[in-house]
Parts: C-alpha cells; sequence; structure tokens
C-alpha cells in the first residue's frame, strides 16, 4: 500500500494558517459585531476543522470510502445541531 507523500512546507503552510486563523478569531473576539460574533467565530472553526481534517488527518489524499466516512460524520453533525436547534426554538421563555 503506497501512501501520499505530503512535502514538510505543506505542514508548515497549513500550521501558520491555523495559527493566523487562531489571531483572527482572538482579534475578532474583541470586535462587537452583535449577532454576527458567533457567525464568525464558527466560521472561522470550521475552515480551521476543514484543514485538519483534510491535510493533518490525511483525509484530502483518501480514498473514496473516507470521504464517504467523513461525509456520513457531517451529515450526523448537521441532524444533531438541527434536532438540537428545533428543541431550542420550540420551547416557550
Amino acid at each position: 500500500m503506497s501512501e501520499h507523500v505530503i512535502p514538510r512546507r505543506v505542514y508548515y503552510a497549513i500550521f501558520s494558517t491555523l495559527i493566523v486563523l487562531t489571531g483572527v478569531t482572538v482579534a475578532v473576539s474583541f470586535v462587537d459585531l452583535g449577532p454576527l460574533n458567533t457567525l464568525v467565530a464558527m466560521t472561522i472553526a470550521c475552515v480551521k476543522a476543514t484543514l485538519v481534517v483534510l491535510y493533518f488527518m490525511h483525509a484530502r489524499y483518501g480514498s473514496r470510502l473516507i470521504w464517504v466516512m467523513l461525509g456520513a460524520g457531517v451529515l450526523w453533525l448537521v441532524i444533531l445541531i438541527a434536532l438540537t436547534m428545533g428543541d431550542y426554538a420550540s420551547r416557550g421563555w
């Protein structure tokens, strides 16, 4: 079984990007964006998670089965979030 060899500079570039995005997250936390604070933070977190899964977990160069399992996990996460938000929205405060 041959594995795809990723150059070290790619890892360093992804790591640097993750550090910069962490700094952006901290910087944005000090800015009052109103209701957009959560949206911006979640967007940055999703980008960081995607980079980690694609490069550090080697999903980018994985087989089709890896992509199916990754898609199933994301689908399950969406279902759980939808059910949680449905419960939260239906409560009478």
